[in-house]
């Protein structure tokens, strides 16, 4: 019996998947410029011929974009996709911010059980980097410095979970998240008691993933949440009865 031969795959394509793989898994960021020609090829170990065929290639596909005299980029315009007048619709509606933070629930809860799962030892140090980043801004009392490392601490664990599509959907409304993130810290900081319960809760998470508990990270980002969400409802409540009576007057 006569076997077909086994064809081997050209150089280019290894290349294209290659580097395919380097922009799903997020290595390789959306508008990030790739290192130069050279550069790249020799990184790769490949020849510069196949390695412009390959970007050639992606080009075509629309996931790489050259700009005259400025190199080659992944192209920015893959996260409009994800984002659309829409985000910013639900970003100026208070009422979206519970919406939001019920998706949190999803996003956030199996991201920290399969961080906990699967994460590696530099995505926890990423993780541990972020949480002190957090620590430091408040000892310095630097507000929106905070909101934004909180921010990069819960997409540090997003990234950990080694799910492509949980990292692109996160990073595709980081604006979202940032808002929702922002408008929590602003309401709920005004009680130091929350403030303090909050970041224990933080550091909880951070604990289960590092000491690799999937379901206790998942346990710990649901109350972290769920914690945030009576909160602001209870506020809320009081805010509205505290117009009612001045209303009185």
């Amino acid at each position: 019996m006569a076997y077909a031969k086994i064809k081997q795959p050209k150089l280019a394509d290894v290349i294209e998947d290659r580097i395919e793989s380097m922009i799903l898994d997020g290595s390789l960021e959306l508008g990030e410029k790739l290192p130069a020609e050279r550069e790249l090829a020799k990184q790769f170990d490949v020849s510069r011929p196949s390695l412009r065929e390959a970007i050639q290639r992606l080009e075509s596909k629309g996931l790489l974009t050259r700009r005259q005299g400025g190199g080659t980029y992944v192209k920015e315009a893959l996260r409009e996709k994800l984002t659309d007048p829409l985000f910013e619709l639900l970003n100026t509606h208070p009422e979206s911010q519970y919406d939001l933070l019920e998706f949190r629930h999803a996003l956030e809860g199996f991201s920290a059980y399969y961080a906990a799962l699967r994460g590696t030892a530099e995505d926890f140090d990423k993780i541990k980097h972020c949480f002190a980043a957090i620590e430091d801004a408040q000892k310095n009392d630097d507000l929106e410095l905070e909101i934004q490392s909180v921010a990069l601490f819960y997409l540090a664990v997003i990234e950990a979970s080694r799910n492509v599509v949980f990292l692109h959907l996160a990073r595709g409304i980081k604006p979202l998240l940032e808002k929702n993130i922002s408008d929590n810290v602003k309401q709920l900081y005004d009680y130091p008691e929350v403030a303090k319960k909050i970041h224990q809760h933080r550091l909880q998470l951070l604990e289960a993933i590092l000491s690799k508990q999937p379901l206790v990270a998942q346990k710990a980002s649901a109350q972290h949440l769920i914690y945030i969400e009576e909160s602001r409802s209870v506020m809320l409540r009081e805010e509205s009865s505290f117009k009612r009576e001045l209303g009185r007057f």
